[in-house]
């Protein structure tokens, strides 16, 4: 290559730096010293004949050259080292992502129904909250995600649809009565947001044309498997996943006041990166994880597209 490029060595001091703005906690995840730390540094200013920090007081910020340079480096390094992991890691085993409420309400039974049939494909499942769900595959030491989303990814992500969400109002049966199946008590009684934004119910609601019903009350809940679970202790109602909740419907724990079923556009989705050497293990997880979703009632229930 005709332009020199800086040492590794260096680079890396200087994304660790960037990465917690300390030449000090750089130092010691890489085991050098400080001095060493601010020689790289200096180095590098010196070839690219710029500054890429600045100290303003005991504070440590990167300059505008620094962030461009740092925002590169870290996709660069994550590629390095994932190019690495392959020669250690575990071909067959995948490290997966997943919502906490998919994951306690139907993902742990399954996949442990997949370990007692396949074996030699390991799952290492970590449930995460996620408001809206996401993942970085550069960035995040994940092989697959389970995605609440449009089904719309990035070209290098490939994906399978387990199944769609759709949307249904649920209590215990005490509430029944209450509800009386008149959009209009709604206004009278006690809503159970499972989001801060309050969206499932705006969803729900804007779909069946009830613009009278005010959300703007009642409790919020980080998760549907909290607001789940408060509308079966008979707190109020919560507009939920009909599939996530039925085996509460199923039961009779919890019941729908209103039979219509909102879809909302979106659906839980099994995603890799298509690159990955591991692309067809997830294949194979997925086909398996479709072919177990539970069916939604075929009776009792009016699906509307949202």
């Amino acid at each position: 290559m005709s332009e020199r490029i800086p040492a590794l060595q260096a680079l890396r001091a200087f994304e660790v730096a960037a990465r917690y703005g300390s030449f000090t906690r750089a130092a010691q995840e890489l085991a050098l010293t400080q001095g060493a730390i601010s020689h790289h540094i200096k180095t590098l200013e010196g070839l690219f004949d710029c500054a890429l920090f600045e100290r303003r007081g005991p504070k440590l910020s990167l300059t505008e050259p620094g962030r461009l340079l740092a925002q590169e480096l870290k996709v660069g390094f994550k590629i390095i080292e994932n190019a690495c992991g392959l020669l250690k890691q575990d071909r067959n085993g995948i490290r997966l992502k997943a919502p906490s409420t998919l994951t306690v309400r139907w993902l742990l039974k399954v996949l442990e129904q997949f370990r007692q049939q396949d074996s030699h494909r390991r799952v290492q499942l970590s449930s995460v909250w996620m408001d809206i769900d996401h993942v970085d595959f550069y960035s995040e030491p994940f092989e697959a995600a389970i995605l609440l989303a449009d089904g719309r990814f990035a070209a290098e992500v490939d994906s399978l649809k387990l199944f769609d969400e759709w949307l249904v109002p649920v209590c215990s049966p005490e509430h029944q009565a209450a509800a009386a199946r008149d959009l209009n008590a709604l206004n009278r009684l006690e809503l159970l947001h499972c989001s801060a934004d309050r969206r499932d119910w705006r969803r729900w609601l804007t779909r069946l044309g009830a613009a009278q019903v005010t959300i703007d009350r009642g409790q919020l809940f980080d998760t549907l498997d909290q607001g789940i679970s408060a509308a079966q202790q008979g707190a109020g109602i919560a507009v939920v996943d009909l599939l996530l909740a039925q085996g509460e419907l199923d039961s009779g724990r919890l019941i729908m006041p209103f039979p219509q079923a909102v879809a909302t556009t979106e659906g839980y989705y099994l995603t890799w990166p298509r690159s990955s050497p591991q692309a067809r293990h997830v294949r194979v997880l997925g086909e398996f994880l479709r072919a177990r979703v539970p069916q939604p009632p075929l009776h009792g229930v009016d699906y509307l597209y949202d």
